[in-house]
């Protein structure tokens, strides 16, 4: 258990009894401190703060499973709308600002569900202050910040959980044993297809609506004028600002399934190249209609371009294509099992439960920080490419871009807005 569960348990084992003049008089607490029949007792309970209360942040609360002896209790959000009803329903508090979550000694982990600019900053936060931290995807808003989330999680041994539920779908799991047992032969290719982004958004400066933090929901992101599409969907996606689209986006799911399977990113340097659109008017700047090509050290050619959520490997004896919903193999006799229907909500469900069960045994998690930044890396790396018009290669052993412009190293690192920093 991580240090602030310790401390919370010896401080229930140790207020049980008052000292008083050398002897020992009991202290009446409440049965729910203890645990009853309802309610495990501290030893066996998960409690968890969530940061981030959206769309995203509402599904994984809601796939919380309270049954299994975890504890949602508190809540943040710059919406008060969307904090006071998240608190309610969880009956805990809700705080504006999420360090208020951070600070509890009674919180084990946290549930990181905001918009992309903030996943890495609030997640380094929570790994220093003894949290462990289950993070939605993708990881960071450049490839410093995926370094550095690997370098403090792994310095201050807390867990992390990426948010990558595929990897909970059964049918995921099989295709990943099919690829990982050599039944392919030896993969020659992988082509890998994520959903496009989009160009629009208003650029008309309007008013903040009341109720909402908008200086603190730009947290490290620049300035910028509030508008009418700049803090929901599209915008928390195609904003440059704060994302860099769906090449991360959404990306991180196919691309998670392809270092999940597959460690040749990890063999020597690999070079990234090709092209997409940037909108040249809107509010909506990442890059969409991508077509990107990764040669890796080991001889596999890797094709990521725009297109169904799939990722299809190709051998010298046999294909496999996994989507979020399917297999589909050649020969068709190498999926010899029938496998159960794939539930999305079930899998979210699934994976933080798998994050408490990490918490409870300090066993990483399914989805590990180390796996985050290998897919993150990936999305970051095309769209350095992209934006320069360069081939661009990058060093796992060093983590470093390899040769390139000026223009090009500049962008594995942002600027974060004071006074927030990494």
């Amino acid at each position: 258990m991580n240090r602030q569960t310790i401390s919370r348990r010896r401080v229930l084992k140790s207020s049980a009894a008052t000292i008083v003049g050398g002897f020992a008089y009991p202290t009446i607490i409440p049965s729910t401190a203890l645990g009853d029949a309802q309610t495990p007792p501290p030893s066996e309970r998960v409690t968890l703060g969530h940061i981030g209360v959206g769309g995203r942040g509402t599904f994984l609360r809601n796939a919380t499973p309270v049954g299994n002896g975890i504890q949602s209790l508190a809540v943040s959000d710059c919406y008060q709308q969307r904090r006071d009803s998240a608190a309610a329903k969880i009956q805990g508090d809700g705080y504006a600002d999420f360090r208020r979550i951070l600070d509890r000694e009674d919180i084990d982990g946290v549930i990181i569900a905001t918009p992309d600019h903030w996943h890495v900053p609030i997640a380094l936060m929570a790994a220093k202050a003894g949290k462990d931290a289950y993070v939605e995807k993708p990881l960071g808003l450049s490839i410093e910040q995926d370094l550095k989330c690997k370098e403090v999680f792994d310095r201050e041994k807390r867990i992390f959980q990426y948010g990558t539920q595929q990897r909970e779908a059964k049918h995921q799991q099989y295709g990943r044993e099919l690829v990982r047992s050599g039944k392919l032969g030896s993969i020659r290719a992988i082509e890998v297809q994520a959903p496009n982004g989009g160009s629009g958004g208003s650029t008309e400066a309007t008013k903040v609506p009341a109720g909402f933090d908008y200086d603190r929901w730009l947290g490290p992101a620049p300035e910028a004028p509030y508008t009418v599409d700049r803090c929901k969907p599209s915008g928390t996606y195609w904003i440059y600002d704060q994302s860099i689209g769906y090449l991360a986006g959404w990306g991180a799911h196919p691309l998670d399934i392809l270092v999940w399977c597959y460690d040749g990113d990890q063999a020597g340097p690999f070079t990234v190249e090709g092209t997409g659109d940037i909108p040249a008017e809107g509010l909506y700047d990442t890059v969409f209609n991508w077509e990107m090509t990764m040669r890796m050290a080991d001889g596999v050619k890797i094709t990521f371009k725009t297109g169904s959520d799939s990722t299809k490997f190709i051998g010298t004896e046999g294909r496999l294509e996994l989507t979020r919903n399917s297999i589909r193999a050649f020969p068709v006799g190498l999926v010899s099992e029938e496998l159960p229907s794939n539930n999305h909500g079930q899998n979210g469900a699934n994976h933080i439960g798998v994050f408490a069960d990490s918490i409870r045994s300090r066993h990483p998690a399914s989805s590990p920080v180390e796996d985050a930044v290998r897919s993150d890396v990936m999305s970051h790396l095309c769209d350095i490419a992209v934006r320069t018009g360069e081939r661009v290669t990058w060093d796992p052993s060093q983590q470093r871009l390899v040769g390139g412009s000026d223009q090009a190293k500049s962008m594995v690192s942002r600027e974060m807005r004071a006074p927030w920093t990494l």
